[in-house]
This record gives structure tokens, sequence and C-alpha cells, in this order.
């Protein structure tokens, strides 16, 4: 069958590329192996989710004497609060169904694999094979937990985010390498839950890529709800030929063993870039991606790649604002390439974490003179009424031209708020017109308002 447009891949770059391109007139198909919505819908984004709102319901009872509520002997039952997150995948990804019986795209189930003059071959999972053409083809393939040689992953002691999702026992210990945003979920989550949470991050602090006052002051907020953090520390080894895991680890101090039920490996991830036809075809790839241009074209005319297998931040809403872009311009509209500098990226632990722009440090080391404020949400009314003070919000402006350089939350809800910041800077908005702008009382948002008033001298409740 002949399509406009076949896209391998069905996770937020894959599904939402076909439904624009479908909106735009393209006869489109979808390639997928496993269920609907890829990585993110089905094991990542979504059902963390889910598992991190029970975990904050659990604390929420823990702690609800500070609320003048009586709750005796409050107790959480692993098995439902994992399956109610699979639930909410399985509801989601029937969803992505729906959308697509809406935009009449096409879904081919199996794997797919580029092959020459624009071809998708697609085996399907009792061996048959078809092939189907187009006029053009999107690789949207995501990405898998990253394996390090000295960490290999198991599936029952040494795991990755897909098992930590549906483990079925809750471990009573559990050492996380890695403390980027799914090292750092899974440690709230799990922690929240009752299992003793180990987190070991080879840089000098936990979320490295924040800014740094981010980084300090999730560490402080983890340390206090009991989770050991080791920084500028490494896994060595694991030893797994016990009923459990000892895992070597090196410090600054020497080396030390730390016993555990499950090691959780969350170093990164790998971009699925094998076994889909770029060698046969002559796609270029360079350290493991896909090179395309600011359109997401390769170097094969008609074949095109978004999301994790190109370069840029490995993100839901990255991958499908790169989708949408990628579909546009096939579809001849005039469109402008994505402004990666103002990406926003979330960390969803408690206290969440959301950021865009430069850090503070970043912005002097590229010569900025730079206005940096902040306010703390134990200043914050609604913040202090709804016993989440932990946490401030951080901006950081130029101070010759008045750019807004970057702005850094961490706190309740804080992912809720970020997208003001990326509004104003896709606006080019100042500082000042931000302090005019009247923001609701009694809100978490005003802390936005107010860091700004602060890195210019006007903050009032401070």
């Amino acid at each position: 069958m002949q399509y406009d447009l076949i896209v391998i891949g069905s996770g937020p770059g894959g599904y939402v590329a076909a439904i624009r391109a479908s909106q735009l007139g393209l006869k489109t198909a979808v390639v997928e192996k496993e269920s609907l919505g890829g990585v993110c819908l089905n094991w990542g984004c979504i059902p963390t989710k889910a598992l991190l709102k029970s975990a904050q319901v659990f604390e929420y009872l823990k702690h609800a004497a500070d609320y003048g509520i009586v709750v005796n002997d409050a107790k959480h039952d692993f098995g439902a609060v994992i399956k109610r997150s699979r639930d909410v995948a399985d509801g989601m990804s029937k969803g992505i169904q729906f959308l697509f019986k809406k935009n009449k795209i096409d879904v081919i189930n199996g794997n797919g694999k580029l092959k020459a003059g624009k071809k998708v071959e697609v085996t399907a999972a009792d061996g048959a094979v078809s092939t189907y053409e187009a006029k053009h083809v999107l690789l949207a393939t995501g990405a898998r937990s990253r394996e390090l040689p000295n960490l290999k992953q198991d599936g029952k002691k040494v795991i990755g985010y897909r098992e930590a999702m549906v483990l079925p026992h809750q471990p009573k210990s559990m050492v996380i390498v890695g403390s980027g945003a799914i090292g750092c979920e899974f440690a709230y989550f799990y922690n929240s839950m009752g299992t003793k949470v180990t987190i070991v991050e080879f840089m000098p602090n936990i979320v490295p890529i924040e800014d740094e006052d981010i980084s300090k002051q999730l560490g402080r907020s983890f340390k206090k709800s009991g989770i050991e953090v080791m920084t500028e520390s490494t896994v060595e080894s694991v030893d797994t030929s016990g009923s459990g895991c000892k895992v070597k680890v090196k410090t600054k101090k020497g080396e030390e063993i730390i016993e555990c039920d499950i090691v959780l490996s969350a170093v990164g991830i790998s971009p699925n870039i094998e076994g889909i036809g770029l060698e046969e075809v002559g796609v270029i790839t360079d350290k493991g991606k896909v090179m395309v241009n600011d359109y997401y074209q390769t170097n094969i005319p008609g074949v095109y790649a978004i999301g994790d297998i190109v370069k840029g931040p490995a993100l839901a809403h990255v991958a499908s604002a790169e989708g949408i872009c990628c579909v546009e311009k096939i579809a001849g509209l005039d469109v402008h390439p994505i402004n990666y500098g103002n990406i926003p990226g979330c960390t969803y632990c408690s206290p969440e974490i959301a950021s865009v722009g430069m850090t503070e440090k970043a912005a002097k080391e590229a010569g900025y003179d730079v206005k940096v404020g902040k306010f703390p949400f134990s200043a914050s009314g609604k913040a202090k009424a709804s016993g989440a003070s932990d946490g401030f919000v951080k901006v950081i402006f130029d101070a010759k031209y008045g750019e807004w350089l970057g702005a850094h939350f961490i706190g309740a809800n804080v992912t809720e708020m970020i997208a003001e910041v990326v509004v104003a800077r896709n606006l080019e908005t100042t500082g000042h017109e931000i302090i005019k702008s009247i923001h609701p009382h009694p809100t978490m948002s005003e802390a936005v308002m107010e860091a700004v008033a602060d890195a210019y001298g006007e903050v009032i409740h401070m």
C-alpha cells in the first residue's frame, strides 16, 4: 500500500507526528511493535506519575496530623499501587487508538525496518513479513535503559526503569545508580513506600544538569526524608550470587560494600537505532544518534528522524514538537526551527524540579553580567497554607539588556508553573513586564513575580 507518510514508532514523537500529518491531509500509517504510545505512555512519563501520585497520597496520610486530620495506621497495598499505574497506562494507550481511528491513521503491528526506495519492511509477531511504500518515512524509535559494562541488567536483581514499575514485591532496600530524573523519581517513590533507598551519583551533586542551588536543595530534602545520598561515587561491581545484592561503591574515602535487595540502574538511555535498516540504506549516524538538519531530514531524501534517536534533550515534549515541525515542513507549511535554548525540563519527585534556560554558572561562563533573584516558598502564603514550604524560585537575567536567561524552580507543583517562563522568554518579555503583570493571590505562581522583583531590588514579601 502506498502512503504519504509512514512513521516507525508510536511514542510521543511518532503518534503526535502521525496525527498532525493526517490533519494536514497526508495518508499516514504508524508501525509499532508493542503498545501504542511507546515507552513514555506505557513505561515512562505516564505510569511513573501514577506511582508518584500514590506515594504522595500515602505521604499525606502519614502526615495527616499536620493538617488536623486523624488517620490511624495508614497502610499501602504495593500490588494495588502497581496495578493502578498499569491501568492508567493502559487507558492512555487506548486513547491513542481512539485518536488514530478519529484521524484515519493505519496501525501496522510489528518490527519496522527501513528499506531502499522509501520502503518499510514490517515483521509481525508470527514472523510474517510485509512491505509498504511511502513518499516520506519518519523514524521515531525512541530509546531504552542504558547498560554500563560493570552494571549488567538481569531484570530481577539489577533492573532498569521498566522492571522498577512492575516489581512483584516491594524491596526492603534498593540502591539507585544515577540521580537524573528517572533515578530521583524512583528514589522518592520507593522511599515513600518504606524501602530503604541509597542513591549513588558520580557527579558532585544529584540532578547534576540542574542549577547548583537546586541540586543542593534536593539533596537536603532527600536526606531529610531518609534517602541516603552518595555523591562523587561510582558502582564498581554488583555481586548477585546471594539472596540479595552486594554493591561495591568507590567513594572519596575508599571502597564500601552496600547490601540491598535490588539495584536500579538509572544511568541514562540508549537510542534504538539498531536493526531498523540505517546501515543498509546509508543513513548517517554519529555517536549513536541519527544526523538530521533543522527540519529532521536525514542525508537520505524522504527519510526523517526525531526524538531520542537525534541530538537534543531526550524528552517527550521535545519529540512531539520535533514531530510536528517535521511533518509541517513536509506538508509545505512555513515553519521555523525549534529553539532548543527554551526547552523546559521537569523532575517529578518531591519536591518537584522545573527549569528552563541557562543555569547561573552557565550564564556567567557565557560572559553575561547577571541579575539573580530568588524567592523561597517559606515566604509564600499559599505554600505555607498547603504545608509545602520547601524550595524556591530562582531567576536569572542579563543585567545589560534584560534578557531572561534562565529560571529554576524546586517545590510543590512547580512543574505546573514553568510554562509561564517558557512563554515569557519566547515573547522576549522583560523582568519589569513580569513584575507589572498581576499574579493571583494566594498562589504558588506569585513566587515567580517575587523572584523577578528580587532580581531588580523590588521584592515585597522578603
